[in-house]
């Protein structure tokens, strides 16, 4: 193992019951005043971990998973008789800062950790977690790499490849299409893995290998579009999976709609950033694309995604927040993260390790209704859980169909 830096500072800090802030954690004194003046209370006996960006450049994109784990401690600050602590390690926005921050962290022996924001995180933690063999969830991690070759990571959103299945299921469990296109960037693998897993999705379900009737790739970065346009109005095709950048897709539909094109473009959770929707302008029809979304707040929401757990984490929200604005996906998943850590650690013996929990969650049988749906794990510990396929309309994002996970 790496022999960590004395210059680095680490903040491992516990709280029981931690009172929320509508205005998030911009500043240190806040976080200090919030984690590490807080006392601690002798009779809290078990341990969740938190391993997050509290401090760095992603401090800020961080703010809503950590908000949703507190919001859920608040709710439920306890499990089989026993208090629930929540022990904070910041790993300052640094792959460095990020093996002493776990490495620390699993000092204090945690049942479960939860995070981290941002993949490169989670996998400089991964070695040290699976060596300490204690079980791991990720919130809002997509590289797959994360959960693979380590039997203690788990993750409540799906990975990258799987968001083509989804939108592949999307097309043919809401949408009844049997044919599809595919505008991919050259030489990005990652959506070129999202692309293969719909495309197998289309031809396996339509048993047609024609099933993906248009295929052209696009140079990223590129301002004009109108050649693959035109080529894309040629082919009468309707819905296109168009992974890559936020940037050139908003580019390419926005010039798809000026040139009147009647195409859906398919595209994964980026979609659903602020960034994206500036990125896109005004003026765009709102059938013009459709986009997955691991948690829903308003629109077509239904089957397993209406849970007890859903409809008190937007009550629990409303309390805290108010309804100026909706939750985040992030806030919902870190909601779920520690909901799925309390259950597991409550169907666990009183003398259970973490190895334990590991095995629970890894069962075949385990699932568990969150605030974002039905949540269970494969044998790699992704998630299969209710995904839902979004648009943008009006400036808010609305849902259109609800995907339940795999049986």
């Amino acid at each position: 193992m790496k022999k960590f830096k004395n210059t680095i500072v680490i903040f491992i800090l516990a709280a029981m019951t931690i009172g929320l802030s509508g205005c998030g954690f911009t500043t240190f004194d806040n976080f200090k005043a919030a984690f590490i003046d807080k006392p601690q209370d002798e009779e809290t006996t078990i341990q969740i971990g938190v391993l997050e960006p509290v401090t760095g450049v992603d401090s800020k994109a961080a703010e809503d998973e950590i908000r949703g784990i507190q919001l859920a401690n608040k709710v439920h600050p306890n499990t089989g008789g026993k208090m629930v602590s929540l022990v904070f390690s910041d790993n300052k926005s640094d792959i460095d800062a990020t093996e002493t921050a776990v490495e620390t962290l699993l000092v204090k022996e945690p049942m479960i950790i939860l995070g981290s924001y941002g993949s490169v995180y989670s996998l400089a933690a991964s070695p040290y977690i699976k060596a300490a063999k204690t079980t791991a969830i990720s919130i809002t991690n997509t590289n797959p790499l994360i959960t693979r070759n380590n039997p203690y990571y788990f993750r409540v959103c799906y990975a990258e490849s799987n968001q083509g299945d989804l939108l592949a299921r999307y097309l043919l469990e809401s949408k009844n299409v049997k044919k599809a296109g595919v505008l991919i960037p050259e030489g990005d693998d990652v959506a070129l893995a999202k692309v293969t897993a719909f495309a197998d999705r289309m031809k396996a379900e339509t048993d047609n290998e024609d099933a993906i009737h248009f295929y052209e790739n696009f140079e990223t970065g590129q301002k004009d579009f109108t050649k693959v346009l035109e080529l894309l109005k040629k082919s009468d095709i309707k819905y296109v999976i168009l992974p890559g950048n936020y940037t050139d897709a908003a580019n390419i539909i926005t010039q798809a709609n000026q040139m009147n094109l009647d195409v859906q473009f398919l595209g994964d959770t980026s979609w659903g950033t602020p960034e994206f929707k500036e990125a896109l302008g005004n003026g765009v029809k709102n059938n013009s694309m459709a986009f997955v979304q691991f948690f829903a707040a308003e629109g077509k929401v239904e089957g397993e995604a209406v849970t007890e757990e859903r409809t008190a984490f937007l009550n629990a929200y409303t309390e805290e927040y108010g309804t100026e604005e909706e939750p985040s996906e992030n806030m919902a998943l870190g909601y779920d993260a520690y909901f799925v850590a309390v259950d597991a650690i409550s169907k666990a013996p009183d003398d259970a390790t973490s190895q334990d929990i590991a095995r629970i969650l890894g069962d075949p049988q385990y699932s568990f209704d969150g605030a974002s749906g039905s949540i269970k794990f494969n044998s790699v510990g992704d998630t299969m859980k209710t995904a839902y396929i979004s648009k943008w309309d009006k400036g808010k994002i609305v849902t259109i169909a609800t995907i339940e996970a795999l049986k």
